[in-house]
């Protein structure tokens, strides 16, 4: 009687206390498809369930309780050997938000109010005797339609070129799904729902609320759509997290945005990875680049916090996008990585390119080469147990279109010249090997260089040169390439055609050829 006195009392005189509430339920496996837990289904035990920031395993029954509040997300962590139902649209099905009072008034809308927490939240789970411990998936980088055309340059310029096969399971998005205008992330959906496949996506600084005042509810809308924007999954060996690591407002001054990571987001991360064995390959999924070299664009402190988590795993990739250029980043003791082999950080082409610029190609559609020479596409990344290799798909080129080749078209005989031999290797970094040689001749080393693509660049100046206009949108100025190669071009061969054959050994071991031809000539007198 006392104590329901005082709850009585603080209820009274404390307007908005909130009583401390637990969600519960079950993971159960859903053999008849029907989403709803039957007599004749069981739970499964050990599934990691997460209100956004505590992580708990299922018991024996499948059952779970976490801490629940009047704002969160309960997610499931898929387990190996295991699907997420999906919707009509192919996004999984993994997630309760519980929101009563929906979310804020603003420009887009959010989740509309729910009611009060139901007494179980169970959650269906597919049982996949089939899945792989080797499977592939698609990687794309910032869609960012603006407007409708694009949604159209999205599916008819890449999404309906996609290469897929049956060892490829799902795809991720790397945000910036739409560029600001949030009424576009149902036509994106409509798009990406083609490929079908499950569909995962990541907050990016154009899919934001921006008119609100806490870093909380700048997802709103997405919430709306695709769920938590703090979640993971596993396929086989290998544990997926996906992170919202932008701050909005810029907690430095209230305007803007910053790469980072609030403390809530940080803890879940660490939670979670306290359910997975360490040998497993840890991939994380987010939209700003843990580290930019001309800009403050992520905060330290979080980046190290996140390398402190991490340091008990030998097996590591983190994915992002956000710049429209392609780059390997490789973090060391120097840069706080704690780890004995370096951190890999995939900075991933976008599948727009550089935001739909460039001449249209017979189709209509912009060419939209990026800036650093790397032309639009996405990646497949390859996993075999717990290691991993990367593809990157050049949007409407065979698989085998690793490298564009830059040389001149005609030289002089015997003459030299300060022209050169240029490889862009698209997914390349000063890591890699790279050889050339001519007509069958011995090969030699190229030189690693930090310069302008000069196929880009003499594609950006034909706009400024030309004396009629193109169709389409100027490209963006030249930006240094981080993956391109010089040597100097044989003049003293035989007059005629002469082949260039380039022969790249990458990262992982693979080797890609690719030849060009250029001519020899006699000097006019």
């Amino acid at each position: 009687m006392k104590i329901f006195k005082l709850i009585t009392y603080l209820l009274i005189t404390i307007p908005g206390l909130v009583i401390a509430q637990n969600a519960t339920g079950t993971i159960f496996e859903d053999k008849n498809g029907n989403g709803k837990l039957d007599s004749n289904e069981a739970g499964i035990p050990n599934v990691a369930v997460t209100n956004g920031e505590n992580v708990v395993l299922t018991d024996k029954k499948g059952k779970y309780k976490l801490q629940a509040s009047n704002d969160f997300i309960i997610s499931v962590i898929k387990p190996s050997g295991y699907d997420y139902p999906v919707n009509e649209n192919n996004l999984p099905l993994f997630y309760y938000n519980h929101k009563p009072k929906g979310s804020p008034d603003l420009k887009y809308e959010g989740v509309e109010a729910t009611s009060d927490l139901p007494r179980k939240l169970d959650f269906p789970l597919i049982k996949n005797d089939d899945e792989k411990e080797n499977f592939s998936a698609l990687i794309f980088g910032d869609p960012q339609v603006y407007n409708e055309d694009q949604v159209s340059y999205f599916e008819k310029g890449l999404v309906s070129q996609v290469n897929k096969n049956e060892n490829i399971l799902f795809g991720i998005s790397l945000g910036d799904l739409v560029g600001n205008n949030l009424d576009l992330f149902n036509p994106y959906i409509q798009v990406i729902k083609k490929i079908e496949l499950p569909w995962y996506n990541v907050l990016g600084n154009h899919d934001l609320n921006f008119d609100v005042d806490r870093d909380e509810h700048s997802d709103e809308t997405f919430e709306k759509f695709f769920g938590p924007s703090n979640y993971a999954f596993n396929y086989g060996k290998v544990h997926f997290i996906v992170l919202d690591d932008i701050l909005y407002p810029d907690p430095r001054d209230n305007k803007g945005y910053w790469g980072g990571f609030r403390e809530d987001q940080l803890n879940f991360i660490e939670n979670d990875l306290k359910h997975v064995p360490k040998d497993h390959l840890i991939v994380l999924s987010f939209h700003i680049p843990l580290s930019e070299p001309n800009g403050d664009a992520f905060r330290n402190e979080d980046r190290q916090r996140l390398f402190e988590i991490l340091k008990d795993f030998p097996n590591t990739l983190s994915l992002s996008a956000h710049t429209h250029i392609q780059k390997q980043d490789f973090f060391n003791k120097d840069d706080g990585w704690h780890g004995e082999n370096p951190h890999h950080h995939f900075n991933v082409g976008t599948t727009s390119g550089d935001w739909y610029s460039g001449k249209l190609n017979d189709n209509g559609i912009p060419v939209s080469t990026m800036r650093d020479g790397t032309p639009k596409g996405y990646a497949v990344i390859n996993f075999k147990d717990n290691k991993y290799t990367i593809d990157y798909q050049v949007a409407g080129e065979s698989k085998d279109y690793k490298m564009q080749i830059f040389s001149p078209r005609v030289v002089a005989k015997d003459q030299n010249t300060k022209a050169g031999i240029y490889v862009n290797y698209f997914m390349g970094s000063e890591n890699d090997k790279v050889e050339y040689r001519i007509d069958d001749g011995s090969w030699s080393v190229m030189k690693y260089v930090e310069d302008y693509d000069p196929s880009y660049v003499a594609m950006v100046y034909e706009w400024d040169l030309t004396e009629e206009l193109f169709s389409g949108r100027r490209p963006s100025n030249p930006i240094k390439s981080k993956h391109l190669w010089r040597a100097k071009i044989p003049t003293k061969l035989a007059e005629g055609v002469h082949t260039i054959e380039v022969k790249v050994e990458d990262m992982f071991g693979r080797i890609f050829t690719q030849t060009h031809e250029y001519r020899i000539v006699p000097q006019d007198k």
